[in-house]
């Protein structure tokens, strides 16, 4: 798919940027990502770049800075205007994701949009209207994409060669979550290791059950969350994808049955130890709580858009409001890992410990 390239004075200027070239025939996306050049700010006046930020508030595609020098403060209000800005290691302002080579950031950003541009957008989309709302409605937007997502070529192909491996459900779960209570303080442990504790039904509906325990019972000071085994958690159970009996029923159960919510409750109450492969809900949920605090061999990595979905245990809401918006943005369209050093450093989590 081609990359439409811009700068900012072509920006200021533009009525809308993608209405025009967004779709093409059959409604099929033609241009899903237009490329900002910001290395000519210093030459833009003030007006212009107001303008320009206003104007890429409003924009029908995924607008992407590219800067290969510094970005001064003049530029900040465009760059939180944009969905997500590359720039030269160093560059320290929260819409920017540094990197030692900006041209071949991008090009990984450009492919992995082309292969889901579909899920691509709507990401975008979801992240940029939650932004201001309270974690409740922000989760009902997210599950609402998620839904129209679900109905969409990008996923059906991807469950079709899922199924195609001709894997079974998952045996029954016994214990698939622990409780330990220790005076004011209740441990939750995840407790399927040998499916290094993907979050399939069990495990969900035992983590929700356990976190209502702490919302009804005041006298629950302290709630610790970890995981058995390697891994915390290697996010949704993937045997378990496309089982629902409908598109209504699963947003129910994601927005008003999914631990999230609680999580985020319970925020000022909850600590969440993580530990090897932390994947889509293995982050998304820990991402609520007040406390995070991450083993020296945590791996970040947030997968749903390659697979056409979006993040859907609420990660469009707890990641961005951790490390805003355009962070977020950048995993969930490559699916680039992270680990427990970079994740501090954006405040994806808020220690390191053993």
């Amino acid at each position: 798919m081609p990359t439409r390239r811009i700068s900012i004075t072509d920006l200021a200027a533009a009525p809308a940027i993608g209405g025009g070239d967004l779709l093409g025939d059959a409604a099929a996306i033609a241009s899903p990502v237009a490329l900002v050049d910001l290395d000519t700010a210093t030459d833009v006046p003030a007006e212009d770049l107001s303008r320009a930020a206003d104007r890429a508030s409003a924009s029908d595609v995924i607008l992407l800075g590219r800067a290969t020098g510094p970005v001064d403060g003049a530029q900040h209000p465009l760059l939180e205007a944009l969905d997500l800005t590359y720039a030269p290691s160093g560059a320290k302002h929260r819409a920017v994701v540094a990197t030692d080579d900006v041209d071949a950031a991008i090009s990984a950003f450009t492919d992995a949009v082309s292969r889901c541009p579909q899920a691509s957008l709507v990401a975008a989309q979801v992240v940029r209207a939650t932004e201001p709302l309270g974690p409740v409605a922000a989760i009902d937007v997210e599950s609402l994409g998620y839904s129209t997502l679900q109905d969409g070529d990008e996923f059906g192909r991807w469950l079709k060669e899922r199924r195609a491996k001709g894997r079974p459900l998952p045996p029954p779960a016994v214990d698939p979550v622990l409780l330990d209570r220790q005076d004011n303080t209740l441990r939750i442990t995840l407790n399927r290791p040998e499916r290094r504790n993907a979050y399939g039904t069990a495990i969900r509906d035992a983590l929700v059950e356990a976190l209502r325990l702490a919302v009804l019972d005041d006298s629950i000071h302290h709630v610790i969350l970890d995981g058995a085994g390697s891994s915390f958690c290697a996010g949704g159970d993937l045997d378990e994808f496309g089982h629902m009996p409908d598109a209504s029923t699963a947003h129910l159960i994601r927005t008003r049955g999914g631990a999230g919510r609680l999580v985020a409750v319970l925020a000022d109450r909850v600590e969440v130890h993580l530990h090897g492969h932390c994947v889509g809900a293995g982050i998304e949920i820990p991402a609520f709580a007040g406390r995070v605090v991450a083993a020296p061999d945590t791996r970040i990595r947030l997968p749903e858009v390659s697979m056409g979905l979006i993040p859907g245990a609420g990660g469009t809401v707890s990641v961005p409001r951790r490390i805003g918006r355009w962070r977020a943005l950048h995993l969930f369209v490559t699916g680039a890992e992270i680990d427990a050093a970079r994740a501090l450093e954006w405040g994806l989590v808020d220690a390191i410990g053993e």
